[in-house]
C-alpha cells in the first residue's frame, strides 16, 4: 500500500471543506419592515360650526287645504275649443289659486257633450284641456304642475239630452292631484 503524505490529505480535506462551505451560501437577512410614516398632525378648528336652520317639511297635496271644488271649470261652445271670456275669467281665478298654493298640482280633464262620435269627442276633449293648460301656463303656472286628460263624452257632468245639460258638459275641469 502506498502511503499518501499527510500534507496532501490535509490539503485535500481543506479543499473539500472549502468547496462544501462555498456551496452552502448563507441566507440573506431580511431587512426589518420600515414603519409607516406618522400621520400628519391636524390642528382642530376651535370655531363652532354654524348649524343650518331646520328645513320645513315639504307640503304634500294631501296636506293642502285646496280641493278640486275650489277651482272653476272653463266652459266651451259647441264643437269648439276656443276659450270664451267667461272661461278666461274662470281660468284667471284658477291661476290665482295655483299661484297662492305652489304645492298644488292639477289635472285638467277635457269633456264634451254626448253629440258626435267617441273618437271625435275624445280628440275635442283633449284640445279643450290643452287650451286651458296653455292659458294657465301663459299666466305663469309651471307646466310641470298641470297634466291633461280627455274623457270625451264618457263622463258627463249633467245628465240630460238638451242644450242646458250639453252646455255644462262642454268643459275643461281642474282636479287636484
Amino acid at each position: 500500500m502506498k502511503v499518501v503524505p499527510r500534507y496532501l490529505v490535509a490539503v485535500l480535506v481543506v479543499a473539500v471543506v472549502g468547496a462544501f462551505a462555498a456551496g452552502c451560501a448563507k441566507k440573506a437577512r431580511e431587512a426589518p419592515p420600515v414603519p409607516p410614516p406618522a400621520p400628519p398632525v391636524v390642528q382642530q378648528d376651535t370655531t363652532p360650526t354654524p348649524v343650518p336652520p331646520p328645513t320645513p317639511p315639504p307640503v304634500t297635496p294631501s296636506e293642502s287645504k285646496v280641493t278640486s271644488s275650489d277651482f272653476q271649470p272653463a266652459f266651451f261652445e259647441f264643437d269648439s275649443y276656443a276659450l270664451r271670456d267667461d272661461a278666461r275669467a274662470a281660468l284667471d281665478g284658477d291661476a290665482k289659486l295655483l299661484r297662492e298654493h305652489a304645492e298644488v298640482a292639477i289635472t285638467l280633464e277635457g269633456h264634451c257633450d254626448e253629440r258626435g262620435t267617441v273618437e271625435y269627442n275624445q280628440a275635442l276633449g283633449e284640445k279643450r284641456a290643452q287650451a286651458a293648460r296653455d292659458y294657465l301656463v301663459a299666466a305663469g303656472i309651471g307646466a310641470s304642475r298641470i297634466q291633461t286628460i280627455s274623457y270625451g263624452k264618457e263622463r258627463p257632468f249633467a245628465d240630460g239630452h238638451d242644450e242646458t245639460a250639453w252646455a255644462q258638459n262642454r268643459r275643461a275641469h281642474p282636479v287636484v292631484r
